[in-house]
């Protein structure tokens, strides 16, 4: 099935985005791009990311999503650690990474669609710096022969910021004729996805969930709208202007559709949108609540993880039902509930949350096989987050073992930024962690020890810290104490610095 994709609100015709597809797939094979091989993407939400991707898929090889905020550094260690043979990337983001591309890392540049750089801020001349590498279109069409079909399809590699300060890459075994039936029906059941869909997508396909959402609507022949940035007024005349029928949104686009004017919501006709998927971060229930009041019962959310997969689903009905689940698992999912000693806990009992789904292929982490098999207990696998599950199966996540934060969907754990920051010039020590957030769920906090003597102010903190790492990942406040609080071993106790924020809620995430 061939997939349309829409940009500026224009339809692409279908055939002659799957003719690229197949062009694009040849020039992969022909740069020696195959089974086992990958190759980075660092681009906008654009149509090229989705020809891109499923062109990957066709010659069976690794498609790495690399986050366009990422600097050199960041940059480097996720080349580096995945083995790309070739990056392709948006032109305008040449200038922030030039220096941190490996040797023997063929690069080719796609200038950027004008409306990307209009809203994204980004002008129209720094891109054109790009002029000494290859142009991805140009290498593409001069292609002429059919792209070599693989046995079994290739799939993402996404990287997980690293709980010892480096993200740690994703790599996944190829999936199998059943794998790919089975991930077709979790799909369905989670996401919605199925033949004919209008979807609109605006959350950054660098992110697994929503690649993987535009990735399978594509492979069922849906009708896409990409659009280069969430803006919430667009969102409402998008969904009335082309009979939008699915969307993927997180809640902190919730919180932003709600705060429009009843004037301005009252504009749109939004009787065509049928399915809304959420995944990536929980969404207060008072927020689902009232997006089931004005849109009704048409919100589903999912427990994902870039290791797991799709774990667990709830739906409007239940969510209002048992306020604060995660829902039940999702067909062909394994889904326990461990203690320390890995033995299941009787219901309602809080331990690690441990599961598997036949959707999934197993994977590992790239050149970090140790921390793989840390994960693994039973044939299930755990990403420390702590809950319990109800006599009715429902699943409860109530905190976090490990230090990572999400904010507005985005997962953040704070060793990769500690690592930087403690390098700073007047800095002796340091913990970040997360606090609440009422637009983002989570928002990232500093706490500083400074050397005596030294004179830090938060804003100097975040300045040296945005040349160095990505923005998102620049904590939004910065407090300082002559002495942080340590355990008897002398690590940070961090969550004694954590704890008042948290004081009185009944989720710790």
């Amino acid at each position: 099935m061939k997939p349309t994709l829409c940009f500026d609100a224009t339809p692409e015709d279908p055939a002659t985005f799957a003719a690229q597809c197949e062009r694009s797939a040849s020039a992969l094979h022909a740069l020696g791009v195959g089974p086992g091989e990958v190759v980075a993407l660092m681009l906008h939400n654009e149509p090229v990311q989705v020809e891109l991707m499923l062109a990957a898929r066709t010659a069976g090889a690794h498609f790495c999503l690399v986050n366009w905020h990422f600097k050199a550094a960041e940059v480097r260690h996720v080349l580096t650690d995945s083995g790309a043979r070739v990056l392709i990337v948006h032109a305008h983001l040449v200038a922030q990474i030039r220096e941190g591309v490996p040797p023997g890392v063929q690069v080719f540049a796609v200038p950027p669609r004008q409306r990307t750089c209009d809203a994204f801020s980004l002008g129209a001349g720094p891109w054109r710096e790009a002029g000494a590498y290859a142009d991805w279109a140009a290498f593409r069409d001069a292609q002429d022969r059919p792209p070599v079909v693989m046995g079994r399809p290739g799939s993402v590699m996404v990287y997980t910021s690293g709980t010892t300060g480096l993200p740690k890459g994703v790599r996944r075994a190829a999936p199998t004729p059943d794998q790919v039936a089975n991930m077709t029906r979790t799909v369905q059941v989670g996401l919605g996805i199925e033949p004919g869909m209008r979807a609109l997508v605006s959350a950054p396909m660098y992110h697994s969930a929503p690649a993987s959402y535009v990735l399978q609507a594509a492979l069922q022949g849906g009708t896409l709208w990409i659009e280069p940035r969430f803006e919430a007024e667009s969102t409402l005349r998008l969904i009335d202007e082309h009979a939008i029928t699915h969307a993927y949104l997180v809640p902190t686009m919730y919180g932003r559709l709600l705060r429009l004017p009843a004037e301005v919501r009252s504009r749109y006709r939004l009787t065509s949108l049928r399915f809304v998927a959420s995944t990536g971060s929980p969404c207060p229930i008072d927020v689902k609540r009232a997006m089931i009041d004005w849109l009704g019962p048409i919100f589903h959310e999912c427990y994902a993880a870039s290791e797991l997969g799709w774990i667990t689903h709830i739906n409007s009905e239940e969510a209002l039902a048992c306020p604060g689940s995660a829902g039940r698992a999702l067909p062909g999912v394994t889904l326990k509930v461990l203690d320390a000693q890995g033995d299941e806990v009787p219901a309602g009992t809080v331990g690690l949350i441990h599961a598997r789904s036949d959707a999934v292929p197993d994977f590992t982490y790239s050149n970090n096989a140790q921390a793989r098999r840390e994960l693994e207990r039973h044939g299930l696998w755990t990403l420390k987050d702590m809950g319990y599950l109800d006599a009715d199966g429902f699943l409860f996540i109530v905190d976090r073992q490990s230090d990572m934060v999400i904010s507005g969907g985005v997962n953040i754990y704070p060793a990769e930024i500690e690592a930087t920051l403690v390098t700073m010039p007047g800095v002796a020590d340091v913990a970040v962690f997360g606090v609440p957030d009422e637009d983002f769920g989570e928002a990232l906090l500093a706490a500083v020890q400074p050397v005596p003597g030294a004179e830090l102010t938060a804003t100097q903190v975040q300045a040296w810290l945005r040349e160095r790492i990505a923005g998102y990942k620049v904590p939004r406040t910065v407090e300082f104490h002559p002495e942080l609080p340590r355990e008897d071993t002398g690590k940070i106790f961090k969550r004694k610095l954590r704890e008042p924020h948290w004081a009185g809620r009944a989720r710790r995430v």
